[in-house]
């Protein structure tokens, strides 16, 4: 299992976003405080989620995938979201 960061931009105007974020949510557990960027705890690659989220965009659309590591990062999230964050990364700063 491994973290991975997803970030996306829909850029046709009214764009619906629940196929999307079922396409994320099947990936495995997930985290969803900031708009536009998920992180999700998956047994999937950075391309399998990649594939998963395309079929649920358009062409001009755009995503970018990225495996987390436990080290050096930092930001103001609510302590819920820095919670599951410590607990999927298993990193214990707090």
């Amino acid at each position: 299992m491994a973290v991975y960061l997803i970030t996306y931009d829909l850029n046709k105007s009214g764009q619906n976003y629940d196929k999307l974020y079922e396409q994320i949510k099947s990936c495995g557990a997930w985290w969803h405080y900031l708009d536009s960027t998920w992180l999700v705890d998956s047994t999937l690659n950075a391309t399998q989620i990649r594939d998963r989220m395309k079929n649920a965009m358009d062409d001009n659309d755009f995503c970018l995938v990225i495996k987390l590591t436990n080290e050096n990062y930092q930001g103001w999230l609510p302590k819920k979201a820095w919670n599951w964050i410590h607990e999927h990364l298993g990193h214990s700063r707090y």
